[in-house]
């Protein structure tokens, strides 16, 4: 019984039959050999757990093949800014007889005796919002769809392109401001209110951030079913063509075409909208209307009449033939470049 009683140091050197009568309290883990275990050995239950293997319809998605670089936004906007400069007069033609519900001829006739040097008043904002907003609408139509088709690939290409073509319009609205300060720009009631684009920048914030957003419910509107038309009809409309032939200049003039007709139609079918947006950024202050309340207010200043609301509509048409033809023409060029 003294032997059982020794202290537990020296337990280690016992013969197996006596150290086996010590208590487990009294032993450290070193000094008992521990009997074969059936079941997984102690090594193999510290090392560190090792990932399971799914199959592979279960793994997350690797990061989407997104192009990483910036050549379909440049080619949208290079193909703006040639549009811009070219249109410029045109446009400003056109707001006056939207704006005001006057005819061509003494819309010209405003142009003329306000000069050559307004004649490009408000430009700096559109080419900064539209070669901008050309660009995101070519670059992310591109990048929406490569989205939708990698981690959606049971959509079909027609509701694809519809998705990412909303989208796109619904990212190019960000640029809300600039096409705020164009249009108080061009308004002849604030020529000698506001001396340029920063002016207006500097007192519209007078009225708070959503005074720069005045109208952005239009533009939403007017984006999202101008791009779905424009992506999906461009080929088909193309298609359709009479065949260029091996002239260099065969293709560009079939993309002009094209661009030309489209852009007309949707520039017609969205004319009323535009209107609404325009009475609506032309007021600077005071409460913010709805797209109901604006276009009731111009419909009944215009006498009642539906006709009256497309006022300048033709100006537009012939505008959106030449910009739309433009800019189709130029990014397909543009595209044909950087992509050879």
């Amino acid at each position: 019984m003294n032997v059982v009683k020794q202290n537990h140091s020296n337990s280690g050197n016992l013969p197996p039959s006596i150290g086996a009568v010590i208590p487990k309290s009294n032993v450290t883990s070193t000094s008992v050999s521990m009997p074969e275990q059936r079941g997984p050995s102690m090594s193999a239950l510290t090392q560190p757990l090792q990932p399971l293997s799914l199959p592979s319809t279960l793994k997350s998605p690797v990061p989407a093949p997104v192009n990483d670089d910036a050549r379909e936004f440049v080619c949208g906007w290079g193909a703006a800014f040639i549009n811009i400069t070219v249109t410029f007069p045109m446009n400003k033609l056109m707001f006056r007889q939207m704006l005001h519900g006057i005819s061509t001829s003494q819309a010209v006739k405003q142009l003329k005796r306000e000069g050559l040097k307004n004649l490009y008043r408000g430009i700096l904002p559109p080419l900064c919002q539209k070669t901008v907003s050309t660009s995101i609408m070519f670059g992310m139509f591109d990048q929406y769809s490569r989205l939708l088709k990698y981690y959606h690939p049971q959509i079909s290409d027609g509701t694809t392109m519809a998705i990412a073509a909303t989208l796109a319009g619904c990212t190019e609205a960000i640029l809300c401001p600039f096409e705020r300060i164009q249009t108080v720009l061009q308004d002849t009631k604030f020529h000698g209110k506001y001396k340029n684009s920063l002016h207006v920048a500097r007192e519209l914030r007078k009225y708070g951030i959503a005074e720069y957003y005045r109208g952005m419910m239009s533009i939403l509107v007017r984006n999202g079913p101008s791009n779905v038309l424009f992506f999906g009809l461009r080929k088909e409309i193309k298609d359709r063509l009479p065949a260029p032939g091996d002239a260099w200049w065969g293709h560009i003039l079939m993309d002009f075409v094209s661009g030309a007709f489209l852009g007309a139609f949707i520039s017609t079918v969205m004319y009323p909208v535009n209107v609404i947006k325009a009475h609506q950024q032309t007021q600077v202050g005071g409460p913010f209307l709805t797209m109901r309340e604006t276009f009731r207010d111009v419909y009944h200043a215009r006498g009642s009449s539906l006709r009256r609301l497309f006022s300048g509509a033709h100006v537009n048409y012939s505008r959106a033939l030449v910009s739309w033809g433009i800019i189709n023409a130029s990014y397909e060029m543009l595209h044909k470049l950087l992509y050879s």
